[in-house]
């Protein structure tokens, strides 16, 4: 028999318009995967692994060269002292991560605080682990929680609460004093914090990502998680990363054993010589997302909408309301994929309860000229809704 919390579940709001954007022709600012293949070098030290290393299972925690270059990565890029040997786990993309965080660290009845707008795996993995969520609401522009968000949150059942900073859907890198401020709660609740931080390394100037397991007294009761895939922009190999204390750890492995076990050793092998042959890629990889992101604002707000700001990820919103719109965020990006050819994406599809329904997210990893070519076919769908809505 099927397992009711997943059965019932709909197709994720991602599959249903990427699936329009193919079926229709339409340009995808929908999903977020970059137009560009990938640094080429980390590509080519793949297929020679594949062609010429080892292609049967790896080690179950990861080979230990990708846990040593993880290691030093973030030893460099954000001062952390990691032990390799016991203290990284290579899984099978984030979400695998996120998935043996949830059935290692949750016991049934446990609760847990998650902010939403959240990524849509989010519940499901929890529910599935017998967590119950404790939602807390974020609203634009802001994104910002407070201390009296948090105290309504937390509970003596609070077991762990999950993050994901820099934020999707909202472009928001979290400032130290919000950082401070969860952390500060997690110990005085005793929670640990699953950490989603795969857009780390894609934040832009005047923003920068600190990692909460960082803060005072967050070390031994953080789980860090990063991806490859959102590092090199090759979102397809699911090279995921577990950072976390080796108590942590260990319980961490022994869930990721029984979920994939492992992940293909060519790709752990370009991805842990990408990491140690980075160059000036994480430097300029930003840079160049920052250019794309200011081109597809630029062109929206000549054509009449109002821009959310981001600072990270590969996303920027735009307010229907704020623009003149009165439909709400899914029926205008039904509209705009059906009608105008372009797909977007409702930031209420990330909501459980109560959802902010006036904003729609676009991916800007995309070429130039789908960029402008996108803005112009959004500016199509806002006079067709503009019509429908005066007739």
């Amino acid at each position: 028999m099927a397992n009711a919390i997943f059965s019932g579940l709909p197709t994720t709001v991602f599959e249903e318009m990427s699936g329009l954007a193919r079926t229709l022709g339409a340009i995808n600012l929908g999903q977020g995967f970059p137009d560009d293949p990938g640094p080429e070098a980390v590509r080519a030290k793949a297929a020679d692994a594949v062609l010429n290393g080892y292609n049967q299972y790896p080690p179950m925690a990861g080979l230990p060269e990708l846990r040593q270059a993880v290691a030093a990565h973030y030893d460099g890029a954000q001062d952390l002292d990691l032990d390799w040997a016991s203290e990284v786990t290579i899984t099978s993309g984030a979400t695998e991560a996120l998935a043996a965080s949830f059935l290692a660290l949750i016991e049934p009845g446990d609760e847990v605080v998650v902010f939403q707008p959240f990524y849509d795996a989010y519940l499901p993995l929890i529910r599935r682990a017998g967590g119950v969520p404790r939602l807390v609401r974020l609203e634009p522009p802001h994104w910002r929680f407070t201390r009296a968000m948090l105290e309504a949150a937390f509970t003596p059942r609070t077991r762990l609460i999950v993050l994901n900073n820099p934020m999707n859907p909202t472009g928001v890198v979290l400032p130290d004093e919000d950082l401070a401020l969860l952390a500060e709660f997690c110990v005085a609740h005793d929670a640990v914090a699953v950490c989603d931080e795969v857009w780390e390394q894609v934040v832009f100037s005047g923003a920068q990502h600190r990692p909460l397991i960082a803060f005072p007294a967050m070390r031994e009761r953080t789980v860090k998680i990063g991806s490859a895939g959102k590092m090199f922009g090759l979102t397809g190999w699911k090279v995921g990363y577990l950072c976390a204390a080796p108590g942590l750890t260990h319980s961490l492995a022994r869930a990721h054993q029984f979920l994939t076990f492992t992940t293909p050793p060519n790709l752990q092998t370009a991805v842990a010589w990408g990491l140690a042959n980075a160059g000036d890629w994480f430097r300029d990889m930003p840079r160049a997302l920052e250019a794309s992101r200011d081109r597809l604002a630029e062109g929206l707000r000549r054509e009449g909408f109002t821009v959310l700001p981001s600072q990270g990820t590969y996303f920027l919103s735009i307010d229907l309301t704020a623009s003149g719109i009165a439909e709400a965020d899914r029926a205008f990006c039904l509209r705009a994929v059906k009608e105008a050819g372009v797909a977007a994406i409702p930031v209420s599809a990330f909501y459980e309860t109560d959802p902010v329904t006036s904003i729609v997210r676009l991916c800007f990893s995309k070429a130039d000229a789908t960029l402008d070519e996108g803005v112009r076919r959004l500016a199509r769908a806002r006079d067709l809704s503009r019509v429908s809505a005066q007739s």
